[in-house]
């Protein structure tokens, strides 16, 4: 938030903590909270409950630079990507928490006017200067394009194109050595999802899968869902996916005349199917119902968790019991409503869990602990999170844009 200093004498004399407020306001009668509007620059209130100064804030960390390190993932882009700001300057304060020896108490919110590159508060800025908070993790770069939320991202393994879809009804194409996008496919409807399996791209749509041999550069509709496409998977030799109706088509690979057969039609689910594991020899089906089903009754005595999360602000954790059912051995609530999750390894193996809410965030968690690794910062929801190899992974957010971040093996001394 900017402050507006356009208010006058008295606004001024007022934020800077000088009023004329009788001395039994400022005592026992005050509140040991700052007042909002005093930080916005426009209390009025004589005298107010609240404090017009700012509380003492901890010790303000020390500068980040902004030195690219080379990146053995082979995914690269410009480094005018970085961000808004940059400049490419050793001596940049650009992502300082503080400067001139004066603490300023941040907001976790990202500041709307460093993002369009004109914010004249600096060091200063009660808001963010940065797209994350950690020290193991950076921003490799930043991929610009898509026209609205990005509905999935698949990298396949071997490949020097990275896949996004979005609702704007476009896959592209991206060159992960330049970030450069190679080409846009129009599919005149919006995307639903995004995986990939071996040499196939896999696209959910409304009423079809689209699936694109990226080998031999061929492709096949996959008829039969009613309403969009919202999530697939794979499972040995079935490709699921689950629509907007509430069922779960299957379809079976024939590899001698290289095309996907119907193989099964799943129902159970009242409202669309958003998300699908195979596990421990089990279908899992997540749904707008609010219910978690399992589709097979194949036994198995593997130990196995699943992990779910909900806009009701938790993450559970489930323990697979006999009988193939699910049973609920760890709750961890959240302050907002939890969107996706993604399970991964950081540079030195340690599992961690990404964790996107609807306060536009992606957090970070060390398993099985689940204590805080850092926080990644959107414009708008993450819906898309991708792993890749060398230690990279990608996040997608509503406004379609594609961030790529690499996990590092040592503290880092740079902020993204």
């Amino acid at each position: 938030m900017d402050f507006d200093l356009n208010g006058g004498n008295k606004r001024v004399f007022n934020r800077l903590g000088g009023s004329n407020r009788p001395a039994a306001a400022a005592a026992k009668g005050s509140r040991q909270e700052v007042c909002s509007y005093w930080r916005a620059g426009r209390c009025n209130r004589n005298p107010c409950q609240f404090l017009h100064r700012e509380l003492p804030g901890p010790v303000p960390s020390q500068g980040y630079s902004n030195k690219r390190v080379a990146d053995e993932s082979g995914f690269a882009g410009p480094s005018h990507r970085r961000g808004p700001g940059f400049n490419g300057s050793s001596s940049n304060t650009w992502g300082r928490f503080g400067g001139n020896n004066r603490t300023v108490t941040k907001t976790e919110k990202v500041c709307k006017y460093w993002v369009d590159g004109n914010c004249s508060h600096g060091d200063k800025c009660r808001y963010l200067h940065c797209w994350s908070k950690g020290d193991s993790f950076s921003l490799l770069t930043q991929l610009d394009g898509h026209e609205k939320l990005v509905s999935g991202i698949a990298l396949p393994s071997g490949s020097d194109k990275l896949y996004t879809g979005s609702k704007d009804g476009t896959i592209r194409v991206w060159d992960c050595a330049s970030g450069q996008c190679t080409s846009v496919l129009n599919l005149g409807a919006e995307v639903g999802c995004v995986i990939n399996e071996g040499p196939w791209l896999l696209v959910g749509m409304p009423n079809l899968v689209k699936a694109w041999n990226i080998e031999i550069n061929a492709d096949q509709s996959l008829s039969g869902p009613i309403g969009q496409v919202y999530s697939l998977v794979v499972g040995t030799d079935l490709l699921f996916a689950g629509t907007q109706d509430g069922s779960i088509l299957a379809w079976r690979y024939n590899a001698a005349t290289s095309c996907f057969e119907p193989a099964a039609s799943l129902k159970g689910h009242t409202l669309a199917v958003v998300t699908l594991y195979v596990g421990a020899n089990r279908l899992y089906s997540g749904s707008m119902d609010k219910s978690i089903k399992v589709s097979s009754s194949i036994k198995t005595s593997i130990a196995f968790f699943l992990l779910s999360c909900s806009l009701d602000n938790t993450v559970k954790i489930w323990a697979a019991v006999e009988g193939g059912n699910l049973e609920v051995t760890y709750t961890h609530k959240e302050e907002h409503g939890v969107l996706a999750l993604c399970g991964v390894h950081d540079a030195e193996a340690k599992p961690v869990l990404l964790c996107s809410c609807n306060d536009s965030t992606l957090r970070l968690y060390d398993l099985p602990s689940f204590t805080e690794r850092g926080k990644i910062f959107a414009k708008q929801e993450i819906r898309s999170i991708q792993i890749g190899p060398g230690g990279i992974f990608f996040s997608g957010d509503g406004t379609g844009q594609v961030k790529v971040w690499k996990w590092s093996t040592a503290p880092t001394t740079a902020m993204s």
